[in-house]
């Protein structure tokens, strides 16, 4: 069996025994939350796959305009990639 593979299954594992627990402490009904426990993670993986749909459509998608501006913002340029001006504080 692949690591990959393993892995994928200790983190279901993990999600899942989370998502009861937390589903069983607020319901306090088993069968309710091993509903929600069954249902959340199909839901997120729906969410997940149209999650990477925008984010492969990389530059030019709304996921990748967002992070290209953070980055520039973050290195000290203008959502054009030109350098910021500093501050100029009068006192």
């Amino acid at each position: 069996m692949s690591t990959d593979l393993i892995k994928t299954l200790t983190y279901l594992s993990i999600h899942l025994t989370i998502g009861f627990s937390v589903a069983y402490w607020f319901t306090g009904s088993v069968s309710m939350a091993g509903g929600i426990a069954i249902i959340e993670p199909c839901i997120n993986a729906v969410a997940f796959f149209f999650h990477e749909k925008a984010w492969k459509k990389g530059r030019h998608g709304l996921v990748g305009r967002i992070v290209t501006r953070l980055a520039r913002r973050r290195s000290g340029a203008d959502d054009r990639g030109r350098p910021l001006e500093p501050a100029v504080v009068e006192g």
